[in-house]
């Protein structure tokens, strides 16, 4: 059986649906943004747009609208999800909660889904919402004018079949719908409705219009006192109400979204298809219209919804590019555009394909998707980690440690950059010209350093390891020295602006103090065994009012900001201990364990969102944390995550206003929080040694980082999970696979360009791209008429260069063809090296279809073209003539969309036939059907999970798993593909990738918490909480951007974990009341059935954001679910920890 446990990598990315509302205040402008199944509220500030709520839906938002209920002073937010659940959300400002005032179900037993689903479905006077949700019905849902609460719902009958669009009316008396529809000669027309809510039944309305143009397909209601419609079609905009009608001509194109401008409804913004901005003006005096005026503003991202905030600002949302804040300008830029962007909003939906490259061969992949579609198509780079942007780089080997020294304690600028070396050091200044260049400070000893830093009283601290100096920054002179007894060396040093610790040999440590320029010693003790780290940091939430100094005015630097600590840790060799010690007493307060083997190489206190921390370094690459104490001196729980392999050292530095941590080692570190939560991002950089913080005028925010060989300036990425970088390619990314040797991508497209006739034309193309530059290194155009279907890299037996090709599918379309019935494979060999590389085409095959996908398949390539997988070998001749000669293929098929092999089995995922396995007879030469699943799912993507078991996703948004029944008894069980797991993702999957972002081995857990059957860690081990998960866990992207991730786990596991979810849901409830339960059950056009043998990694891990009184009363329903099997209970302590190594491998 297989079981899985399916999280997101990063949540949906194309706006659906945006709105501007008072949603959270009587005063406040929000923007509200539906993303697929989540929605984002956002306040419009004078800075901008805030984010204040990213909330989870239990369901697929298909309609996203506001209304004003009676006697309420702010709007409420009305849902209906693709499953015709609904609700009204309003928003509690007390609380700062979103509260659910009303849900329900809309479905009805019979009836035929709508095609079409329309907005607008709310009576503006605000008495009824009214939904054309199934073919031949309208859906109404009273709106009790004096309460504000909805009624019991009732469905009208709708002569209409083929709905086109629907709007409210403005200015009638009662209810009053338009219906754009389409009759069975495809001609479209008007009409009109009164709603009768008494009667339950429609009333003839009070207009209608016959044989409108053809190409009508948006209706826009204009608000009183003026009311009416704008009709919308491909060629003209045309204003009706009844007995005044005014039209105009437009370009030929297709108005997918409006917003309005004016609360009078006298301007709307117009969004078309190839993203072009235009106003339509209604002239008017009073209540009559006395012309239309129509003008372009400009080109934005293709719009799926308008939001017009204020002041000219306006909210573009895109399904297939980035979403936009633009300002409408009252004259042209010289481009001839009205328009100015403020900001972008990243969108990767929809991820076409995409796939998995690992360039450091450190097991961590990053994702290279073709996103967005026409010309808002791009190449998406996705990775897990930091990225430093180098500033300047030096080859200066051996750097031992590394400080920046202000000229002052109170400036804000760092000036130099003191290295030491093995047996010297070298100061490095910011020149005249931004070039950093060596200087000299006689008073700095020029011997190995172990500590510099800017003291309070400005003056510098240098330790060596012979003795503690101070160096007057104005004079540049010795200003105090303190020396250790004879015999006696310095062995490690820590320090903050006005306190210095010592170790010196022996296992003696000295307390310092600093004042007025000198230093001064004042406790000592000895420890039981030599000292391996020391730290001092001054933790400014707790510590800033504990020291003796005090500041005054606002701090220019943050080591201002707390000048003491009252604490001291120290980590020991030889017992393996840390241990808390109280300032200036040195009187131990607390001594920690950290076990055989486990040697402190670094400590360091930290404040992290209003929390103390301990982070203790290991030799061996992990890091300890324990929640500190700093008043008592006592370490809370501890956790442990192996970061890398070398020794951690620790360090603090600030971006953005916000304190991290550094942990520089073989794979370096960034340790940061997020919602009271500790996260670790790798940076994307080789070995880090020494890492210091480096914020000069010329290199402002920067790190100093040094390996074996070199120093590198630079800026460090926002700290986040995962990063985005964009190359935009202005055409449609549809295939995509990665050559390593040749580090080249190949890269399908197809570019759209409008002729003269106003016919959009296709063009396809094989473009060359370098992996690392994303630059086009070389193109190849394809046929007219022909569209570049699939791609694979493959290496070829029986092939005298022994290299691999990139092997691309092709079809030619054309209008006149059910499907395509030609298409060709083309190889190409990528020659030449660095900027000469090229795409060499060395052999193509015609073939009788198109070729939907391509396998590489034990030094072959396996074709879907049309309903038949073929395969096809390697030939050579005498004369070094290369061909693809058909070996043999099978038949049976729809359509061939899906393959992928392991071994001499193929999986085959047809376009309605569900899943099938092949098998590929060597000796016969022949492919062979041995199972295949019985049920009918229209795929979407495939996947192999393991040799027995494959994953598929659906166009109802279903995952779902099937397995081979290799010992069955009977043929016919043998030869069944049994469904063994169901679960509704919501989301609608394009391709599955084996690949992990994170690396190979980052989580390990100390503890024991309830050690049992149902155990996910080797306790005390470095071992994975999934075991050899990550060599399978697998990848997918989606059409909303939306990243997942798949990963394998054992049947102790998903029992746990299903545990842990049942104790979920009995205390979190979705907003709007939608279940859980329902969200996740499997559900297409023919059944329905519970969720099964995969794990919702999303509710698992939002255990880890709950409020600590609902993560004990979860902790308690599991406790108390019956299942403990005599095994201990858990404590919140023990599932927090469990959950954070589950949420750190993906």
């Amino acid at each position: 059986m297989a079981y899985n446990y399916v999280a997101t990598a990063q949540p949906p990315t194309s706006v659906t649906h945006s709105l501007t509302a008072a949603f959270t205040g009587p005063n406040d402008t929000n923007l509200l943004l539906a993303k697929s199944t989540r929605f984002e509220c956002h306040l419009l500030t004078p800075e901008g747009l805030t984010p204040q709520h990213d909330i989870n839906v239990y369901g697929r938002i298909a309609i996203f609208e506001v209304f004003r209920a009676a006697n309420e002073p702010q709007d409420w937010l009305f849902i209906v999800t693709q499953r015709f659940q609904f609700c009204v959300l309003a928003y509690d400002a007390g609380t700062q909660q979103v509260v659910t005032k009303a849900h329900g179900s809309i479905r009805d037993s019979i009836g035929r889904s709508s095609e079409i689903v329309t907005g607008g479905n709310i009576d503006p006077e605000g008495r009824l919402i009214g939904m054309n949700l199934y073919e031949g019905y309208f859906k109404v849902i009273p709106i009790d004018s004096g309460k504000g609460i909805l009624k019991d719902t009732f469905n009208i009958r709708l002569d209409e079949l083929r709905v086109i669009d629907i709007k409210f009316l403005h200015g009638y008396n009662k209810p009053t719908i338009c219906v754009l529809y389409e009759d069975y000669k495809a001609a479209r027309h008007l009409k009109t409705y009164h709603i009768l809510l008494k009667e339950k039944d429609f009333a003839e309305g009070p207009w209608s219009q016959s044989n409108v143009e053809s190409g009508a397909s948006l209706l826009i209601p204009v608000p009183a006192p003026v009311g009416g419609v704008l009709i919308v079609s491909n060629q003209t905009i045309v204003y009706h109400n009844g007995s005044t009608f005014h039209a105009i001509p437009m370009q030929s194109t297709v108005i997918q979204v409006y917003g309005a401008v004016d609360k009078d409804g006298s301007r709307f913004l117009l969004a078309d298809q190839y993203g072009t901005l235009s106003v339509v003006a209604l002239q008017h005096t009073g209540k009559d219209v006395t012309g239309v005026h129509l003008e372009v503003l400009g080109e934005t991202s293709i719009a799926s919804s308008l939001s017009y905030l204020d002041n000219g600002v306006v909210f573009i949302g895109s399904t297939f590019g980035d979403s936009q804040l633009i300002k409408l300008n009252a004259d042209r830029d010289e481009h001839g555009s009205y328009i100015e962007v403020l900001d972008t909003y990243v969108n990767v939906g929809p991820i076409i394909d995409f796939c998995v490259m690992d360039l450091d061969r450190q097991g961590q992949g990053q994702i290279v998707t073709c996103s967005g579609a026409d010309k808002d198509g791009t190449l998406r780079v996705i990775r897990n980690g930091i990225g430093i942007n180098e500033q300047a780089s030096a080859e200066l080997p051996g750097i031992k440690g590394m400080w920046a020294l202000r000229e002052t304690f109170a400036a804000e600028h760092d000036k130099y950059l003191l290295q030491s070396y093995v047996s010297e050091i070298r100061i490095l200044a910011i020149g005249d010209e931004d070039e950093m260049e060596e200087r000299e400070i006689p008073a700095f000893t020029n011997v190995k350093t172990l500590l510099c830093r800017n003291m309070y009283g400005d003056v510098w601290l240098q330790v060596t390891e012979s003795e503690v100096r101070l160096i007057s920054c104005n004079s540049l002179s010795l200003s105090s020295t303190w020396s250790p007894p004879l015999g006696s060396r310095i062995t490690v040093a820590a320090a903050n602006p006005t306190q210095v610790a010592v170790a010196t040999s022996g296992g003696v440590l000295v307390y310092l103090a600093v004042e007025n320029g000198q230093v001064t010693e004042k406790t000592k003790v000895k420890m039981e065994h030599e000292i391996a780290c020391v730290d001092i940091t001054p933790l400014a939430r707790s510590d800033a009012t504990n020291g003796d100094v005090s500041m005054t005015g606002s701090p220019s630097h943050w080591d201002m900001a707390a000048l003491s600590s009252s604490i001291c840790v120290v980590g020991l060799w030889t017992n393996f201990s840390v241990s808390v010690l109280k300032l200036p007493t040195l009187e131990k307060l607390t001594t920690e364990s950290l076990g055989t083997d486990l040697l402190p190489r670094s400590v360091l206190c930290s404040t992290f969102e209003g929390k103390d921390y301990l982070l203790v370094g290991l030799g061996d690459g992990s890091l300890m944390n324990y929640e500190l104490n700093v008043e008592q001196g006592t370490l809370g729980t501890r956790k442990r995550v192996s970061l890398g392999s070398q020794p951690l050292s620790l360090s603090t530095f600030r971006s953005k206003n916000m304190t991290h941590v550094f942990a520089a080692c073989d794979r370096p570190t960034v340790i940061y929080s997020n919602n009271n939560k500790l996260l670790y991002s790798n940076i994307n950089s080789k070995e880090v040694n020494v890492m210091c913080p480096f914020d000069s005028e010329s290199f402002p925010e920067c790190l100093a980082l040094s390996s074996e060989e070199e120093l590198t300036i630079g800026t460090v990425d926002d700290i986040q999970k995962l990063h985005i970088q964009t190359f935009h390619l202005n055409e449609w990314a549809r295939r995509i696979a990665h050559e390593p040797e040749s580090h080249t991508l190949g890269v399908l497209t197809v570019s759209f360009t409008v002729d003269d006739t106003g016919e959009e034309v296709d063009q396809g193309f094989v473009r060359l791209f370098d992996d690392q530059t994303f630059e086009v290194l070389h193109s190849y155009r394809l046929d007219p008429f022909e569209t570049p279907s699939s791609v694979v890299v493959c290496p070829f037996s029986g092939d005298s260069s022994s290299g691999s090709y990139f092997v691309v599918g092709t079809a030619y379309i054309h209008e006149d063809e059910a499907e395509p019935h030609q298409g060709r494979i083309l190889v190409f060999a990528v020659t030449g090296i660095h900027g000469e590389r090229k795409l060499q085409l060395v052999t193509e095959k015609e073939v009788k279809g198109a070729v939907y996908c391509l396998n590489a398949f034990n030094g072959k390539v396996l074709a879907g073209v049309n309903s038949k997988a073929q395969l096809y070998k390697w030939s050579e001749t005498t004369d070094n003539e290369k061909e693809l000669v058909s070996e043999c293929g099978h038949y049976g098929h729809t359509l061939v969309l899906y393959m992928e092999s392991r071994g001499d089995f193929i999986v085959v995922g047809d376009l309605m036939k569900s899943v099938s396995l092949l098998s590929y007879k060597q000796l016969d030469g022949t492919i062979e059907e041995i199972a295949k699943d019985l049920n009918s799912n229209w795929m979407s993507a495939l996947g192999i999970v393991d040799d027995d078991t494959y994953i598929g996703s659906e166009t109802d948004f279903n995952l779902f798993t099937v397995q081979r029944n290799s010992g069955a008894a009977s043929d016919e069980e043998r030869g069944r593909l049994e469904t063994v797991g169901e679960f509704h993702l919501g989301e609608f999957v394009n391709r599955f990738r084996y690949g992990s972002l994170v690396m190979q081995n980052n989580s390990t857990s100390t503890q024991n918490p309830a050690a049992g059957p149902t155990d996910m860690v080797d306790v005390g081990e470095q071992a994975p909480i999934v075991p050899a998960a990550q060599s399978q866990s697998m990848l997918f992207g989606t059409v909303s951007g939306m990243i997942g991730v798949i990963l394998p786990i054992t049947k102790d596991q998903y029992s746990f974990l299903l545990r842990v979810q049942q104790a979920l849901t009995q205390v979190v409830k979705g907003v709007g009341g939608f279940s859980h339960k329902d969200w996740r059950m499997f559900e297409n056009r023919r059944s329905m059935a519970e969720a099964r043998n995969f794990i919702d990694g999303d509710l698992v891990e939002s255990f880890l954001d709950l409020p600590k009184p609902q993560m004990m009363k979860v902790v308690d329903k599991l406790n108390n679910d019956g299942m403990l099997d005599g095994t201990d209970q858990f404590t919140v302590e023990d599932l927090t920890l469990r959950i954070e190594e589950l949420a750190q491998l993906h």
